[in-house]
């Protein structure tokens, strides 16, 4: 596995298909938490990133103690601890609202992104950036339907807190990438995560069934391997140019929720889709650098790494 953060030179239709595939495995994974019914969230939230840690973890040690050194420990915690929280509120609503619904929303980061820039940078919100959160917002309405109904199933409410949560960990991802390579980052999120869940995992265990295991095990799988499309991804095109396809995801969970799960969405649901994830894509193409790009909590990664590695061997990961 070949995680050094350099670029293949630029490749447009290759990022963008890299990228779609990635997102493809996300709406799969997504897909695979909503059919574990029974399964705790703690449980699969373990097994995504354990899976995960121990995909990514033989590139890791190859590129050497030294190349695993952080000096942002607290703010690779930070990140870790936002994408879990993310994650969980996922898997805690998909399981109650249509797979489709889970997904928009929690991927809503993007209009969160600009205030959380603003309060961590206090980077000012620009007025085009402004209309996209008013688009988005009009989208979320329409979706999470507020009323009395909320009261009962708080389950958008839950998946748009998602949302926010990955806000939080996709600027924190944005602002570490400027000193830590992909495959630390990585290592870190899952190592930390794994850690700090196995206590929690332990108290919320329960038997599962030889689908449920499975179905688990698809999760981690999904994960891992989006994570490392999404690298690949992002060494033929620039953020700017693949950060708008981040929201296949949207069209393929609606596809997977209607195939698998009977979610067939109403007029006022599809137009709330088209709002939001119009005005993500607003949102990403006319904010601040420190947002572009999501993953369900998990970020992208910045260009000026590629440039800074171009036509240089990294040391941090051989092709294994």
């Amino acid at each position: 596995m070949d995680l050094r953060a350099q670029t293949a030179g630029h490749n447009l239709s290759l990022g963008i298909a890299l990228i779609t595939l990635a997102f493809l495995c996300s709406a799969v994974m997504s897909a695979f938490s909503k059919a574990a019914s029974g399964a705790p969230p703690l449980m699969i939230l373990f097994l995504q990133y354990a899976i995960s840690f121990l995909v990514f973890v033989p590139a890791a040690l190859a590129s050497g103690p030294a190349n695993l050194k952080t000096q942002h420990f607290w703010l690779e915690l930070f990140r870790s601890l936002s994408g879990s929280v993310c994650q969980l509120l996922f898997f805690a609503a998909v399981g109650s609202i249509p797979l489709l619904d889970s997904v928009l929303l929690s991927n809503a980061a993007p209009l969160f992104i600009p205030i959380v820039v603003y309060v961590w940078f206090r980077k000012a919100v620009q007025p085009l950036v402004w209309l996209s959160l008013l688009i988005g917002l009009a989208g979320v309405i329409m979706i999470i339907k507020p009323g009395p109904q909320l009261l009962h199933n708080p389950a958008s409410v839950i998946a748009l807190v998602a949302g926010l949560f990955s806000a939080l960990a996709l600027v924190a991802t944005n602002k570490l990438a400027d000193t830590e390579p992909p495959v630390r980052i990585l290592i870190y999120n899952f190592g930390f995560s794994t850690l700090l869940l196995i206590p929690l995992c332990i108290w919320a265990w329960k038997p599962l069934t030889s689908r449920n295991w499975l179905l688990l095990m698809g999760v981690g799988a999904c994960y891992a391997a989006t994570q490392y499309l999404i690298i690949r991804a992002y060494r033929y095109a620039s953020a700017v140019e693949l950060s708008p396809f981040n929201y296949s995801v949207v069209i393929f969970s609606g596809i997977l929720g209607w195939w698998f799960f009977g979610n067939v969405p109403n007029g006022m649901a599809m137009i709330g889709t088209v709002l939001i994830c119009a005005g993500g894509i607003l949102s990403i193409e006319a904010g601040h650098s420190e947002g572009h790009g999501h993953a369900f909590g998990n970020g992208h990664w910045k260009l000026h790494w590629k440039i800074a590695k171009r036509n240089t061997a990294s040391p941090l990961s051989p092709a294994l």
